[in-house]
């Protein structure tokens, strides 16, 4: 596979820190873009431009379970306004409520190695 830089952008508590580190540890140039907290729409690009996007969504509940979050319905919906522009863009998008992490690993490593050119 040729290396590319895979970005990976969702929501609080859907699984982005621990899908980056395990990439990072199978060698692949990968970044946790942190763009549900930012208000400009395409700041993922800016920040990292990458060739391949990834986004990991939760349902309300779950993230807030996942991460012990103590906040609102509200807020988790503004991530997921903040979140339109790279949703829109992603190559894969996968809701992570009912998978293990090496379920998530799994689907996005199959993914990438079914897409490379």
């Amino acid at each position: 596979m040729v290396a590319k830089l895979i970005g990976v952008v969702g929501p609080c508590g859907a699984g982005k820190s621990t899908l980056t580190a395990r990439m990072r540890e199978l060698g692949y140039q990968v970044r946790h873009i942190a763009q549900e907290h930012s208000y400009a729409p395409s700041m993922w690009q800016r920040l990292t431009n990458p060739d391949l996007l990834v986004f990991l969504d939760a349902s309300f509940p779950v993230a807030t379970r996942r991460r012990n979050l103590n906040w609102t319905l509200r807020e988790y919906q503004e991530q997921q306004v903040r979140l339109l522009h790279a949703k829109e863009h992603a190559h894969l998008y996968l809701v992570t409520d009912s998978l293990s992490p090496e379920k998530v690993l799994d689907i996005v490593i199959n993914f990438l190695e079914d897409n490379s050119a």
